[in-house]
């Protein structure tokens, strides 16, 4: 079965670089196969370069999809890492 969640992306700069590097990192920690799709286009989630390529703006809705042995906490904290503002170490 696949697990599916539906997220809007908050970083106010989009998933740019240092965001997407994060959220690839965190996919990487999971077994299941992780996919992220916007509109017709989709992207490995493991996979740098892939995610980059989406060109995720700020405000676009995503839809981030597992199918594995944990594919419902793999789901849950993507999303979770989506929905959530980065916070720029500058202006901590």
């Amino acid at each position: 079965m696949t697990a599916t969640r539906t997220v809007t992306i908050a970083d106010p700069l989009g998933l740019h670089a240092r965001p997407a590097a994060e959220f690839v990192s965190a996919a990487r920690g999971y077994q299941s196969d992780l996919v992220i799709r916007v509109g017709d286009a989709t992207a490995n989630c493991k996979s740098l370069l892939s995610v980059l390529k989406l060109g995720i703006a700020h405000g676009t809705v995503v839809v981030v999809e597992a199918d594995g042995e944990d594919e419902d906490s793999a789901v849950e904290d993507l999303a979770a890492r989506l929905e959530n503002e980065v916070q720029d170490a500058a202006s901590s």
